[in-house]
């Protein structure tokens, strides 16, 4: 299956304007963005995105906690998420990973190349 649509959640205005551009520009993607958790929790309903971006750090609720209130919908139990986040430390990413994350992209990332790197991440998903 090719993907096509992708929600991504980022409390940083900077960062979701290169995130659009990176993804629906350079990658052609349809691109859902989100300023913070709830917001995101509050508009994805019913059949969820392809793939799943989630900020690790941002304020009032943390990916890890984005990712936990989308996992209890039974329509997003088997959605891709990948983080992205500049807290990198390798306990930090198999934390995330444990938590159910597929893989972690660490900011800051080329807006250039990041269309390829999600394809690649999609790709290994589909094997």
């Amino acid at each position: 299956m090719k993907l096509e649509r992708i929600a991504c959640v980022e409390d940083d205005l900077d960062i979701r304007t290169i995130l659009e551009m990176s993804l629906s520009e350079v990658g052609g993607f349809s691109v859902e963005l989100y300023e913070d958790g709830p917001s995101a929790l509050a508009a994805l309903t019913g059949e969820p995105p392809q793939l799943i971006m989630l900020d690790m750090m941002m304020p009032g609720m943390n990916g890890l906690e984005v990712l936990k209130a989308l996992r209890r919908r039974p329509e997003y139990q088997d959605t891709p998420v990948v983080f992205m986040t500049a807290k990198a430390q390798s306990h930090e990413l198999d934390t995330y990973i444990e938590a159910g994350a597929q893989t972690v992209i660490v900011k800051p990332f080329d807006p250039m190349t990041l269309p390829n790197e999600i394809l690649k991440i999609w790709d290994s998903l589909e094997k």
